[in-house]
């Protein structure tokens, strides 16, 4: 009986580890903001969400789970997909701060989907569907990237910048320096496209990358208009 009893409890443990090492195993998130302009200026293009036009902003592409090698888990608990009515509160500011650009026009929902599915599971054990969704938006506040850089003179007006001025402006503002993401319109020319910043794996504090994604982007790159 004894023996029995010692066995389940080995198995039990091994359970819970298992759980912990998937949902719990990364070592810090990417929040990831992706400006508009830049996004539709492709040969790709883009369709505007069925509650029209987004602001002229950086929206949310998602907060992504990461280790310090460079690699990132992905999927991790398909036991626990996206369910809607566990963001219902806060389904206006998301369709405002994270609007989906994809072709077809959506309302959001199948966006938000992957990025739950994709990379908020990853993250479970720290953040539910709701709080994953919530602190993001509360990120996206902190971060304020559209104000940081038109207060040094940056503006979405088609012009180019220097790629050192803009990582100073954003890292003047929020505190720590980010990673640009560039991709290029129709004449090739390099465009600013995404912002990341690392958070902690509690997802509410900014931190210094541990490591920064691969890629480079032109020393100038244009600041496209929406």
């Amino acid at each position: 009986m004894k023996a029995e009893s010692s066995i389940l409890l080995k198995l039990l443990v091994v359970q819970c580890l298992v759980f912990f090492c998937v949902a719990q195993g990364f070592d810090f998130f990417y929040f990831v903001q992706q400006w508009p302009g830049s996004y539709c200026d492709t040969k790709k293009s883009c369709c505007y969400p069925k509650t029209g036009k987004p602001d002229s902003n950086f929206g949310v592409h998602g907060l992504w789970p990461n280790y310090e090698n460079g690699s990132y888990p992905s999927n991790c608990d398909p036991r626990n997909p996206f369910d809607k009515s566990k963001i219902s509160d806060l389904v206006s500011e998301l369709q405002n701060e994270w609007p989906t650009l994809a072709c077809p026009s959506g309302d959001g929902y199948k966006f938000w989907e992957h990025e739950w599915e994709k990379h908020g599971t990853c993250s479970e054990s720290v953040l539910d569907q709701h709080d994953y969704f919530g602190v993001t938006l509360d990120l996206k506040e902190k971060s304020n990237l559209l104000q940081a850089l038109t207060s040094a003179g940056i503006n979405p007006d088609d012009e180019k910048y220097s790629l050192e001025h803009i990582k100073d402006a954003i890292k003047e503002s929020v505190g720590y320096e980010p990673w640009i993401e560039c991709n290029k319109d129709a004449d090739r020319i390099s465009q600013l496209y995404q912002v990341y910043l690392c958070v902690d794996t509690s997802g509410k504090n900014f931190i210094d990358c541990p490591v920064f994604p691969r890629g480079s982007c032109a020393p100038t790159i244009q600041f496209p208009t929406f």
